[in-house]
């Protein structure tokens, strides 16, 4: 009698003990994020500028090649061949460079956001340890939360940490 006593009260404790669980809406978070938001808008500016660089060299090579066609009217047909043979390859040159260019600031701008997330969900254990959560699952688009009551939701609170840490 005393076993099923004490393994009743054991089993009652333990069923009282209930873990705390909340929730973040990552994209509502990062999307809130003025770190985030700094670094797309930074990338997105430098990616204009590219555009814009793109766009003159594919306008000074457009004139190049049209100036080119008139002077070598006037040439022999190899001539003519081997001047755009040359412009041909400068071409190519100046296409792999701008892709380079290109691949360099993709794989920048991932560095930098890959950042931004890894300082995110530090910030979102340090909440949930500092406020005795168990779990703090992440919802919105591709997470694992398809409902939540608006009382877990830990988004806001979060979001307000991670910017004023920010503007430190």
């Amino acid at each position: 009698m005393k076993k099923f006593l004490y393994t009743a009260l054991v089993l009652g404790l333990v069923s009282c003990q209930q873990d705390k669980i909340g929730f973040v809406d990552n994209v509502k978070l990062m999307d809130g994020y003025q770190e985030k938001i700094e670094v797309e808008n930074k990338f997105k500016a430098k990616a204009e500028l590219m555009n814009k660089k793109r766009d003159s060299i594919a306008q000074a090579f457009q004139l190049e090649y049209q100036a080119l066609q008139t002077k070598a009217q006037s040439w022999s047909q190899k001539k003519a061949q081997e001047e755009l043979g040359l412009l041909q390859q400068k071409s190519q040159f100046l296409g792999q460079q701008m892709q380079q260019e290109e691949q360099q600031l993709q794989a920048e701008g991932q560095t930098e956001m890959d950042s931004v997330v890894s300082k995110v969900k530090k910030e979102i254990k340090a909440y949930g340890a500092a406020n005795g959560y168990t779990y703090i699952l992440t919802g919105g688009e591709g997470g694992s939360v398809l409902y939540g009551v608006e009382a877990k939701n830990l988004t806001t609170d979060v979001l307000k940490i991670l910017n004023d840490k920010y503007k430190q």
